[in-house]
């Protein structure tokens, strides 16, 4: 009992100093064996200190950042090194959380090479590669576009690509987690990456977030990137504003969602029952005679197609399968015209490339006067249309059936059957149609304009495929 009277006074006579200032006292004196055996006999604490830092390689953040080869001034980082042969890489000090899910960097300098990677790194990367080169990591590389996955099992994935990020632009990646609808716990997490605050391409990682690091590279001399740890990821605040300014532009979205100037597929894509079409409320005029679109995504297959068709152009149809359109579809690069068989035209399209199409007008070309519809002969036209609509969708069962695996093609299959010449009653005008890819004009065909124009039309049949849409890019 002399021991804890002694201990109560000692703590009486320090308790307006600094606190656990008498602790720290009866710690020097007493010790910790001496404090154990003291147990029970009153109420005796000791104090430890502030909590060490956890461990990594424990599912631990660091709290300091890690880099060779990079020079730091402020937020600003740039490639710093006499060799040429090893890249300068920088990871953070703190692991992705709930609430810093999301980091981007804004190219300052692309440098001799353009050599810039953003991505996300394990708690063991070495800093001599790239992020998404070693195990458990992922990178985007500014320079060509292509994502680097390589998920720890021997297999590293470098076939998928984006778009070409240069000076001004902004890199972006950030986490989802993955929850296990089985209610486990499930070690996953989705990886997505973004440009200029649009998300363009994610990847599940078989890891949690806070195993996963924030790191960027760079490789060549002059290279020089912005780098914000704290960006937000905000994507619907940015998409409702946009949303509400071109939803005008649009008078069908048939299992197509808008998102601003992005149309993106929400079919199943199972059959080529489950074709997503757009079409623009108002058709193409000497005015404005050409759109394009960007394909952001090109989903599972890239079943995307950008062309032309008639008012009410029927549902379910890829644009150019049936009478009154005309479209060049990405897949195959081949131009569909009124027809399920599609002749050799362009070459194929994927993430990042720019599909266009427009008409050529003729000097004389009355637009007013092809707007006009004479009641009588919509009414014959409608009988007719249905019958070709009919056989279309045969000819064109046959060959996307083919097309996705989901028939046997034969010779005696409709797929392989020419197109059918329909009679053509002089009501339209010629005019010639033409098709771009990034820019170039890939080819053009001559066609009479359907009673009421050229509405411009895009198809979509593959989950997860994204466009993003310009429908005004040129005008005179």
């Amino acid at each position: 009992m002399d021991e804890i009277v002694r201990i109560r006074a000692v703590l009486h006579q320090q308790r307006d100093r600094v606190p656990f200032a008498p602790m720290q006292h009866f710690q020097q004196e007493l010790g910790f064996d001496q404090l154990i055996n003291n147990r029970g006999r009153g109420r005796i604490y000791r104090y430890q200190g502030p909590h060490p830092a956890r461990v990594v390689g424990q599912g631990i953040a660091r709290y300091e950042p890690k880099f060779q080869r990079i020079k730091i001034e402020d937020d600003v980082l740039s490639y710093n090194s006499e060799s040429d042969d090893l890249p300068g890489v920088y990871i953070a000090g703190h692991s992705i959380d709930y609430y810093s899910n999301y980091f981007e960097i804004e190219v300052l300098d692309v440098g001799e090479t353009s050599s810039i990677y953003i991505g996300l790194v394990s708690d063991v990367a070495c800093l001599s590669s790239p992020p998404g080169v070693e195990a458990n990591s992922v990178g985007y590389m500014a320079e060509n576009g292509r994502f680097f996955i390589n998920y720890g099992r021997g297999n590293s994935d470098t076939s998928q690509y984006g778009p070409v990020c240069g000076m001004g632009d902004r890199m972006g990646v950030g986490v989802r987690p993955v929850d296990d609808p089985a209610g486990g716990d499930r070690h996953s997490s989705r990886i997505f990456f973004a440009r200029n605050g649009q998300e363009i391409k994610s990847f599940e990682l078989p890891l949690k977030p806070y195993q996963l690091f924030p790191a960027v590279s760079m490789q060549s001399e002059g290279e020089e990137v912005i780098l914000r740890l704290d960006a937000q990821w905000n994507p619907d605040d940015v998409t409702q504003m946009v949303v509400d300014c071109g939803e005008e532009d649009w008078v069908r979205l048939e299992d197509v969602r808008l998102n601003g100037t992005t149309l993106e597929y929400t079919g199943r894509g199972r059959t080529i029952r489950d074709v997503g079409l757009a079409q623009a409320k108002y058709p193409l005029n000497t005015t404005n005679h050409y759109f394009e679109f960007e394909i952001v995504d090109p989903g599972d297959k890239c079943y995307v197609a950008i062309g032309l068709a008639k008012q009410n152009y029927p549902m379910r149809r890829h644009p150019g399968w049936n009478n009154g359109s005309i479209a060049y579809h990405a897949d195959d690069g081949k131009l569909f015209h009124g027809s399920g068989l599609g002749v050799h035209f362009g070459p194929k399209c994927s993430m990042g490339d720019t599909m266009g199409c427009g008409i050529y007008f003729p000097p004389d070309y009355d637009h007013d006067a092809e707007s006009q519809i004479n009641e009588e002969d919509e009414e014959e036209d409608s009988v007719g249309q249905n019958e070709d609509d009919c056989d279309d969708d045969e000819e064109g069962d046959g060959q996307l059936e083919d097309l996705l695996g989901l028939g046997d093609s034969d010779e005696d299959d409709p797929f392989f059957r020419p197109p059918k010449k329909r009679q053509q009653k002089g009501k339209g005008a010629k005019v010639t149609v033409f098709f771009t890819r990034n820019g170039k004009v890939v080819g053009h065909r001559e066609v009479i304009v359907p009673k009421g124009g050229f509405y411009p039309t895009i198809g979509m049949l593959s989950c997860n495929e994204k466009v993003r849409v310009d429908l005004h890019p040129l005008t005179g």
